[in-house]
């Protein structure tokens, strides 16, 4: 069973992935377009800058849970090096603990942002007049995608925290 959800999650984490790969491919299209249109032709788009801001948003949230799951975010681990292969274990614990326990809390305020845009029905104030709750509901998504990975992680280095001193060298 925990092994087909974990595929599963990788799966899930594969297809927003892909996502990314092309909402920048997109991003990178309409902003040389917009380019363009403005210095070449001098008629800008009306609709580049406002989408390509909320697509930024969803590079950053999406893209969080990627990089966690390849332990790709940028950290200084100097110290940490020198400790005991079991105080190393106990602090990747309580930092996936803590990191999953800011995601339920981003989750929780974006949720209610993302709700109070859709009952009020907020819109950005442009030619384009986009609904506010589609880059809202990017930030629950996208950090309840984040903390179930640190608590993969977190889970992952319970048997580390309980093993032996063979395991010194991981």
């Amino acid at each position: 069973m925990t092994m087909t959800a974990l595929r599963g999650w990788d799966g899930l984490l594969a297809v927003l992935r892909w996502t990314s790969m092309a909402v920048l491919v997109f991003m990178m299209a309409s902003i040389c377009y917009d380019a363009i249109m403005r210095y070449v032709f001098t008629a800008p788009t009306s609709w580049s800058l406002e989408i390509n801001s909320f697509l930024l948003v969803y590079l950053a949230v999406i893209g969080a849970a990627e990089a966690q799951r390849h332990d790709a975010h940028i950290r200084i681990t100097y110290f940490k090096d020198k400790l005991p292969w079991r105080l190393r274990a106990a602090i990747d614990l309580v930092t996936g603990l803590l990191g999953a326990a800011f995601c339920i809390i981003m989750v929780w305020r974006g949720g209610i942002m993302a709700l109070q845009a859709f009952e009020y029905g907020e819109r950005v104030s442009s030619s384009l007049g986009t609904p506010m709750v589609y880059p809202y509901a990017l930030l629950p998504i996208g950090f309840a995608a984040l903390g179930l990975q640190f608590l993969i992680d977190a889970l992952a280095t319970v048997p580390r925290l309980v093993g032996t001193a063979d395991e010194e060298n991981t």
